[in-house]
């Protein structure tokens, strides 16, 4: 989750990865709205459906269409809905607000923030109405008439998942979740009625998704529902068997996987992406490119003539293990612990916020959350005058900035951030790590490929943005409050230039080929390396993940040393994740003549004395 409140309507259609289909029923898969019902619908009197989903899905269009397939095949059939067993909304309101969405504005002027949901769905819901509900489906099991449908947020929970005969789970990509948001077709679990869009989000984030994605990943992990819908489209559903979805997530991770990207606007977006990967000209500019922010972004396989879209978060949650190496599922637990994004300011008309981050301590207490956050940029392209700024000048009082800081909120005049912002050159292959509390922007007419340390939300301190308005023409949000409270002020720009530029140095060589660290700190738990090559490299997973950007060249092959079928063609600035048992593979420049670089991360061969 990265806060992807203003997605680009756009699917990119060159994200794909072919699997090969030998031993993948695709057969079994059911597309079309007229034909999903009539396989959930074939049981005995008796049955009771579990149909579940994932925020925005088309509860609504299942129901009708499982009711019409139980009308025509003459079948009685009881319909229950969770939101029957929801507690009040205004008690509710009234507990989401004290236990994670608090309403301080001296804090969060706009409320953007909150904490992770603590709670099950059995939380919300009112524990007498919830024993009534179970009683009335074991008596409908006994009785053996026709089909229940229970149905809504919250039916598969671990209360009523055991009293369930067939479980089906209906899944929406976090883009086209958004997306509908943003359409005014879904209302926040409990809500009376619909908030206000940014009120909404935020509720999302913080109980909403984090619901059903603990839900989904409680269902996964026990092998997967009975069928599964992929609902991104409501008017063409598709449906999956259990044994067809565990078929194509395994074949997926004997490959290099690519996600499908998001894009998003912003007010200093610039325009190398935009043009290198020719996106719509409507477009206004192209800020951000979550390539692979894991929680955020989707996957597409195709297997011979057929297409199937899941959440990456879908893949993660099904075996983990297989995906990001036991060493990182027992420090991190089921979630992929880092995230990559392109940030674009090429030919801008301005830098990025200034701006910092919490660590743990701070985003554990305030947010119950998962980790401290970090960052590094990796400069891929930089025109003449670019420029990083990272740390505070050596020459600078850093409590006179933040005085100035937040008298600009109050009286709307510039602040010369550059008399106390440390500016490092910027020049493509320079690797700048961030650890938490550092401040920092990437500046104008760069590229930078951001990467970041594990957590679900993304909580960024805007220190000073220059005064400028968003796209929606209101204020960009400040943050001074916390800024100030996880603000290093001790690290100077002589300290940076000696702990956090370029630190690494050469770990393997070969004939045409060399492998170096670019970038490591005691503070992040990654390594940042590049490769660059001008015919092969090989290279070994050893039971961790690897994910490679291709940041110079114009396309490799990724290609298993044990199966060579199993490879991807990678292009020019595109990000692949390398599954941790994928073992000994060799990277093949594809074009002769060329030199190829490509930005390696991993896991820290020694991580944080066992802490995030």
């Amino acid at each position: 989750m990265s806060f992807m409140f203003n997605p680009y309507p756009y699917h990119d259609p060159d994200a794909r990865n072919p699997l090969d289909a030998s031993g993948i029923p695709v057969e079994q898969a059911v597309s079309g709205n007229p034909f999903i019902a009539a396989p959930l619908c074939a049981a005995p009197g008796g049955t009771v459906i579990g149909l579940d989903g994932y925020a925005t899905a088309p509860f609504e269009v299942l129901e009708n269409l499982i009711a019409q397939q139980c009308r025509l095949q003459d079948t009685p059939l009881t319909i229950l809905h969770t939101e029957s067993l929801l507690r009040p909304s205004e008690e509710l309101d009234s507990m989401l607000q004290e236990r994670c969405l608090p309403q301080d504005r001296v804090q969060d002027p706009v409320l953007l923030y909150g904490s992770l949901f603590d709670g099950e769905y059995e939380t919300l819901f009112d524990p007498q109405k919830l024993a009534q509900l179970q009683e009335r489906i074991r008596s409908f099991r006994q009785q053996g008439e026709g089909l229940c449908l229970l149905i809504g947020p919250g039916s598969l929970c671990a209360s009523l998942r055991p009293l369930c005969s067939r479980t089906v789970y209906a899944d929406v990509t976090p883009l086209q979740c958004m997306l509908n948001l943003k359409k005014g077709v879904y209302k926040n679990i409990g809500s009376a009625q619909a908030l206000p869009f940014k009120q909404l989000a935020r509720r999302c984030y913080f109980v909403d998704f984090e619901l059903a994605g603990a839900l989904r990943g409680g269902l996964m992990g026990a092998g997967g529902p009975d069928w599964y819908i992929e609902a991104n489209d409501p008017g063409q559903l598709k449906l999956l068997p259990k044994g067809l979805l565990r078929a194509i997530l395994g074949r997926a991770l004997e490959y290099p996987l690519r996600c499908k990207p998001v894009y998003l606007e912003g007010v200093w977006g610039g325009y190398y992406i935009q043009r290198q990967r020719h996106l719509p000209r409507e477009m206004k500019n192209c800020a951000w490119v979550f390539d692979f922010i894991p929680m955020e972004v989707s996957i597409v396989f195709d297997i011979g003539e057929k297409s199937f879209e899941f959440p990456f978060y879908t893949l993660v949650q099904s075996e983990p293990g297989r995906l990001m190496g036991e060493r990182s599922v027992s420090q991190f637990g089921p979630y992929f612990p880092v995230r990559f994004n392109y940030d674009d300011t090429w030919h801008s008309n301005g830098n990025m916020s200034i701006q910092c981050h919490p660590d743990e301590e701070y985003v554990k207490r305030n947010n119950n959350e998962l980790g401290r956050q970090d960052e590094s940029y990796y400069i891929v392209e930089a025109a003449q005058g670019a420029k990083t700024y990272l740390g505070f000048r050596d020459d600078c009082d850093p409590e006179q900035f933040i005085a100035e800081v937040k008298r600009s909120e109050k009286d709307g005049q510039p602040v010369d951030y550059q008399k106390y912002v440390y500016a490092v050159t910027s020049r493509p292959g320079t690797q700048l790590m961030i650890p938490a509390g550092t401040i920092h922007a990437s500046g104008r007419n760069q590229l930078i490929l951001e990467i970041g340390s594990l957590t679900v939300g993304s909580y960024t301190y805007k220190m000073y943005d220059y005064l400028r308005q968003d796209l929606d023409g209101k204020p960009r949000p400040i943050h001074t409050w916390h800024g100030e409270r996880v603000l290093r002020r001790e690290r100077r720009g002589s300290w940076v230039e000696e702990n956090l530029v370029n630190h690494g140095g050469p770990v393997a060589s070969g004939e045409d080929w060399e492998e170096k660290i670019v970038g490591e700190h005691e503070l992040l738990y990654f390594s940042l390396r590049n490769i660059r090559l001008h015919t092969s490299a090989p290279q070994d997973t050893r039971g961790d993940f690897h994910v490679l950007a291709l940041v110079d060249g114009e396309q490799v092959m990724i290609r298993s040393k044990k199966d060579p079928s199993r490879c991807f063609i990678q292009n020019y600035l595109e990000i692949v994740v390398v599954p941790a048992d994928f073992g000994e593979y060799e990277i093949l420049n594809m074009k002769e003549g060329t030199t190829a670089v490509i930005h390696k991360t991993m896991l820290k061969e020694s991580l944080l004395h066992g802490k995030l």
